[in-house]
């Protein structure tokens, strides 16, 4: 069940507690997110809280004379008379009532800026963040609190990018085969919240060494007909449009988000390689690049949940998103000798053509089998993804205008999941619950490469090189049952489980005719703990053991060009990293002011290591020496760090969020490379650090400014140091046509300053600085036009800050 503490200023008065549980009177559906409000009569203070999952609210409040009020969205508020409450009070099940006459209304959703506190995630409302606007889901998990999304576009969870990242509780394609591209393509008004989940329970998956996203997409279930719709405009060249809607009866609910984007993107980069031997007739080798990218994509979604009766509903849902890729890379490059003078000028262009396919099938089953909380619920899901690139690369040397080199690149990748999961959950009494379930995973990627360049000049044929062509297959199942039980003693919850997964996999190397098969199986104990005390100070304390499997281009062992001088091969016996994860959490809250605080700690055995060497290869035109990266088992890794979010409201209109997390990583571990013959000591320790501001204004004349701040802390391994990035996103919006719509005005990267400078180096042979901008600084407006949705008081409202479920998982 779930303990909400909204309390009032620091009293000796005895505490109490109010709880209850809220429902739909027609459909006997239970309400998540109904509000109680406690108004203290002598002093006209509001406190109160929320209801979780199951409609349940467990209230703690001093003594004292209140009136109690419970609502929700397109329901017609219950109101209990002024009442002076000395013991704890249950209210027992309470009905609420659709409110047609809301129907009429068109005014606003209001913000949740909402933190929910669990014992083993916290939970963020996206709410109405003005600088996601027209954005993605990148965007989105940017601005949540302990993530980081890098220039690239990668994840990652308190600094380590081992993060599996979920859609509504569920692995999927739509973040398969690259997970960074496959974000840009759900955009950010299709998603309600993102969970993080640091100290998963054995209900997820133990994939994921820094824990789990879960990204949930939006399923409004407010009463008649009502949505939005948003049309959006930037520079550069940028259109979008995006509509959500659902329509609710007594027995069905439908639901959609669909958007569609068209992009450019541009973006720069820049590398120096130095030879430090001074052996090679290139000693230096400067590449400019330029990248000018056009994107178009269509993401929608539809869904349908039935009501069978009072305690059992059916949901089905499809997802689909296509899109297409259209850019135009630039690569400038200077060759020079030992005295500084150029050996050669090239011009290396690519044209770039990708085609992508996503979509996701997921049906839903839930049965509610007294009202008290136990349930039985059934998913099967189908997802699949296909991608097909074609590249062209033409090389010209400038001094004589002669073209020097001519590739082309035919890319296929397919990936495949089918997905079966139950869970049932018993409670006993409001203090005990037991919990058990299966899932079944089966994943299949595909990967056919092809490369083919001209080798004599002018007119020679295009010939395939036969070694980069290659076509490698990966199948994964992984079958896995837990358990897990859940208490609360007074204060203290416990909720504990353990988790079995069995998993098989088979690797073809259709090239190469050669195959692979491995099988393995582990237990992951989780242990959450939750202490509550007075005046909203609680403590969790977390463990658990999580995996990282090595997958698809991880274990590819046919290379992949980046560049012509610089090559990424898998390796085929790269084998699983297990970790242990403790977390220790603090959380407090006063009148304006909660703080949440974490100390964690992860030590992973076998943990990878990207190796960076120097191969006995060199272009065939340029002579420039090829380098190549690929991942071993290597080196134990140690990760400990502290992390604390704050969100402060000094007054009225001022709304602060703060986010910081510095961590250190000690690693051990020693690489020797075959050709060479030189061992690569890779023992090394880094302490790092990211702070994000979030400040929020609102003015008078119904005006919003949103000012975002983003500093990535530098930071080092054996091979690598990178330097840090500082960026800001401005955003102002203005509530139009009676609050009905809402003009909103974007600058993402207000200093265009979100750039990665690193320098790798192998001792003695090589320095390679390089600098990587993928997206340049943006600018929108955006318009949004609300039909049928009702207002919530954000007065009443903005207590919601955070809400404990001790058994939630």
């Amino acid at each position: 069940m779930t303990t909400l503490l909204f309390s009032q200023n620091p009293s000796t008065e005895k505490e109490i507690t109010i709880s209850g549980k809220v429902i739909d009177e027609n459909t006997k559906q239970p309400l998540e997110y109904a509000t109680i409000i406690l108004k203290n009569t002598k002093n006209n203070k509001i406190s109160g809280g929320i209801t979780d999952a199951n409609g349940l609210f467990n209230v703690k409040t001093a003594t004292g004379n209140y009136q109690i009020i419970i609502e929700f969205i397109s329901f017609k508020a219950l109101k209990f008379p002024a009442q002076n409450l000395t013991n704890d009070k249950n209210l027992g099940t309470l009905l609420l009532k659709d409110d047609t006459n809301s129907l009429n209304e068109v005014v606003i959703i209001a913000e949740k800026t909402t933190v929910d506190i669990r014992l083993d995630k916290k939970v963020f409302n996206i709410g109405k963040d003005l600088s996601i606007r027209g954005g993605n889901a990148s965007d989105v998990l940017g601005n949540v609190p302990s993530v980081q999304v890098d220039v690239d576009g990668n994840v990652s969870l308190r600094g380590n990018d081992n993060v599996t990242i979920l859609i509504d509780g569920r692995p999927s394609a739509l973040v398969g085969i690259n997970g960074a591209e496959a974000l840009r393509q759900i955009p950010a008004e299709a998603i309600e919240r993102v969970e993080v989940i640091t100290s998963p329970s054995a209900r997820y998956d133990a994939e994921g060494n820094a824990g789990i996203l879960n990204i949930i997409l939006r399923k409004n279930k407010l009463s008649g007909f009502n949505g939005s719709i948003q049309l959006d405009l930037g520079v550069p060249e940028r259109y979008g449009s995006a509509f959500n809607a659902n329509l609710r009866s007594n027995k069905w609910n439908f639901f959609s988000n669909t958007g569609f984007r068209y992009n450019a993107t541009p973006g720069n980069a820049y590398s120096l390689n130095e030879d430090l031997t001074q052996t090679l007739e290139n000693t230096k080798v400067e590449e400019k690049r330029k990248f000018d990218r056009l994107g178009k994509s269509l993401f929608t979604s539809f869904g349908t949940e039935y009501y069978i009766n009072n305690n059992s509903s059916i949901i089905a849902n499809i997802i689909y998103s296509i899109g297409n890729d259209n850019d135009i890379n630039t690569n400038s490059i200077q060759r020079f000798n030992s005295f500084g003078v150029i050996n050669q000028e090239t011009s290396r262009v690519e044209n770039e053509s990708e085609d992508e396919k996503r979509v996701q099938y997921t049906l839903d089953y839930v049965h509610n089998f007294d009202g008290k909380g136990k349930r039985l619920s059934a998913s099967l899901q189908y997802s699949s993804e296909n991608e097909d690139a074609l590249s062209s690369i033409n090389e010209t040397e400038i001094t004589q205008n002669i073209l020097n080199d001519l590739e082309r690149v035919i890319q296929n990748q397919n990936e495949e999941n089918v997905l079966l999961q139950v869970d049932y959950l018993v409670p006993v009494g409001e203090n005990i619950q037991y919990e058990a379930g299966y899932r079944g995973n089966y994943r299949n990627i595909f990967n056919d490469f092809y490369f083919e360049e001209r080798l004599v000049f002018p007119n020679g044929p295009l010939v395939p090189d036969t070694g980069l062509i290659n076509a490698f297959g990966y199948k994964e199942l992984v079958n896995a049952a837990y358990f897990q039980y859940g208490q609360k003693f007074n204060k203290i919850s416990i909720l504990g489980g353990l988790r079995y997964e069995h998993t098989a996999l088979e690797i073809d190397q259709l090239t190469s005719l050669s195959e692979n098969k491995k099988s393995y199986g582990n237990f992951f104990p989780t242990l959450n703990i939750g202490y509550e005390l007075k005046n909203g100070e609680s403590f969790t304390l977390g463990y658990n053991k999580r995996i990282r499997r090595p997958r698809g281009r991880s274990l590819n062992p046919f290379p992949s060009r980046s560049s012509a001088t610089n090559i990424y091969r898998g390796n085929v016996d790269l084998n699983p990293v297990f970790t242990d994860a403790f977390d220790l959490g603090f959380l407090k809250r006063w009148e304006k002011f909660t703080l949440s605080t974490s100390t964690y700690y992860n030590i992973s055995k076998d943990n990878w290591e990207t190796i960076l060497q120097i191969t006995d290869k060199f272009t065939p035109n340029g002579g420039d020496a090829i380098f190549e990266r690929f991942p071993v088992n290597l080196s134990t890794s140690e990760r400990v760090g502290f992390e604390f979010t704050m969100s402060y409201k000094p007054f009225k209109f001022w709304n602060i969020n703060s986010d910081f997390n510095v961590f250190h990583i000690t690693t051990d571990g020693d690489y020797t490379n075959p050709v060479t013959n030189l061992t690569t000591n890779f023992d090394f320790k880094n302490t790092s650090y990211f702070v994000r501001l979030n400040q929020k204004l609102s003015l008078p004349r119904k005006t919003d400014i949103q000012i975002n701040s983003n500093y990535s802390g530098p930071s080092q391994n054996a091979q690598s140091n990178n330097k840090g990035i500082l960026s800001m996103d401005f955003a102002t919006s203005k509530e139009i046509l009676k609050e009905k719509a809402t003009i909103n005005f974007n600058i993402s990267d207000v200093f265009n300053s979100r750039k990665r400078q690193s320098t790798l180096f192998i001792e003695n042979i090589s320095n390679q600085y390089s600098e990587f901008q993928w997206r340049e600084r943006q600018i929108s407006v955006s318009f949004i036009y609300r039909f049928n949705q009702t207002k919530i008081d954000k007065k009443r409202n903005g207590n919601q800050e955070n809400k404990g479920d001790e058994f939630e998982g």
